[in-house]
C-alpha cells in the first residue's frame, strides 16, 4: 500500500460558531483525535491540513500543511496540500477525511480502493436520488495535483465539478456511515447516540 491520508480541517466552521470544529469535545475527545484514531490504522502516513496558526495543532503529532491557495477556497485546497504532502512522500494515492465526521468506516481505504478510476468518493443511499457523494471522503491519485492545482486557480471551488471531470466512481455505504458535525444540536444528537 502506498496511500497516506489527509485530514482536512481548514474549514472556518461559521456554523458552529468559528474556531476549530475538530476540537470539539465527543465524550472524552475531541472530534479530530476521533478521526486520527479512525484513520490511522487504515493507511501508511497521515497529514493534518488547516489553516492560520499550525502551531495551534502540534499536540496531535501529525505533519501539518497549509493551503498553497489563498483566501479559503474550500476543501479541493486542502485536497491539494494533502497531494503535494504525498508526493514527497513518494506516495500515489490519497484518502482525505474530514475532520468534523468522527464515526466514518474503519474500512473506508480498503472499500475506496475497489473503485478503478483516478478519483473515488464515497457516497450514501438516496431515497430520492439514489447515491449521494460524501465529496470530503475519496481516494485521489495524487499524480493529478498539477490538474487539480490549475482548476483551483481557475476558479474551481466544488469538489464534484472537479472530480467529474475525472471520471470519478462512487462507492456507496452506509445510510448514516458519514454523519458530520455542523451545529451544536449535530453535536448533542453525536453525544446522546454515542452513550
Amino acid at each position: 500500500m502506498t496511500e497516506c491520508a489527509v485530514i482536512l480541517a481548514g474549514g472556518q466552521a461559521n456554523r458552529m460558531g468559528g474556531g476549530d470544529k475538530g476540537r470539539l469535545m465527543l465524550g472524552d475527545q475531541s472530534l479530530i483525535e476521533r478521526v486520527i484514531e479512525r484513520i490511522t490504522p487504515q493507511v501508511d502516513a497521515v497529514v493534518l491540513n488547516a489553516n492560520g496558526d499550525l502551531s495551534r495543532f502540534e499536540d496531535l503529532g501529525l505533519p501539518l500543511v497549509a493551503d498553497s491557495i489563498g483566501e479559503f477556497p474550500g476543501p479541493l485546497a486542502g485536497v491539494l496540500a494533502g497531494m503535494d504532502w504525498a508526493a514527497e512522500q513518494g506516495h500515489e494515492w490519497l484518502i482525505s477525511v474530514a475532520a468534523d465526521t468522527p464515526c466514518f468506516p474503519r474500512d473506508l481505504a480498503v472499500r475506496l480502493a475497489q473503485g478503478d478510476t483516478p478519483v473515488i468518493l464515497a457516497a450514501t443511499p438516496d431515497p430520492e436520488r439514489g447515491r449521494l457523494p460524501q465529496p470530503t471522503f475519496g481516494r485521489w491519485q495524487v499524480s493529478l495535483r498539477h490538474e487539480l492545482r490549475a482548476s483551483l486557480n481557475d476558479g474551481v471551488r466544488k469538489i464534484r465539478q472537479w472530480t467529474q471531470a475525472q471520471g470519478e466512481t462512487l462507492v456507496v455505504f452506509g445510510e448514516d456511515d458519514f454523519f458530520n458535525i455542523n451545529t451544536p444540536e449535530d453535536l448533542a444528537w453525536a453525544e446522546q447516540h454515542l452513550k
